[in-house]
């Protein structure tokens, strides 16, 4: 028991770092059409985490608010990034249930559009059409894209290794 949870908190450390380090050095492949930003690869930690535990999801959720802030993007995207505590927690339940990846990523996609245009309503300047096309249809998409990056960087280090990381991704 100790072991693992040496090694969760080492794996969460890892994904926070990752969480806090994409959005402040990857800005060159931030897409921003307000009040909707995309990051390429910001949810790639939040979906390693799930492969992990729902303790991870959430902690690692909490490390992608974090980076957001380092990287001084606006409010609106700190709240929007905040939502990957909630998506990250809900597809790590669904993981450990035994749900695939792929379903996983098809399941919380919707989800996660919906959290993401709620938390950009308080704000003001946005008015409702830009938050539901530009926020949740954004975020789907965004969220898909990552998810096949995450898919592919498994694929990889699983053949790299010898090791089988993508146990989870078909269970």
């Amino acid at each position: 028991m100790r072991n693992t949870t040496i090694k969760q908190m080492t794996y969460a450390a890892i994904l926070i770092a990752l969480a806090i380090l994409i959005p402040i050095q990857f800005s060159f492949l931030r897409v921003n059409i307000p009040p909707f930003t995309a990051t390429l690869a910001s949810h790639v930690p939040m979906f390693l985490s799930m492969l992990i535990s729902p303790f991870v999801a959430v902690v690692v959720g909490i490390g992608s608010a974090i980076g957001f802030v380092v990287a001084g993007t606006p409010l609106f995207v700190v709240a929007r990034a905040a939502m990957h505590i909630f998506v990250g927690l809900l597809g790590a339940y669904m993981i450990k249930k035994g749900v695939s990846y792929a379903k996983v990523i098809a399941v919380t996609a919707p989800i996660h559009g919906l959290l993401e245009a709620i938390a950009v309503m308080p704000f003001p300047g946005f008015n409702l059409k830009a938050i539901l096309i530009t926020v949740f249809i954004g975020t789907i998409l965004h969220h898909a894209i990552d998810g096949t990056i995450t898919y592919a960087l498994v694929e990889a280090v699983s053949k790299a290794t010898g090791k089988d990381f993508k146990e989870k991704l078909s269970a």
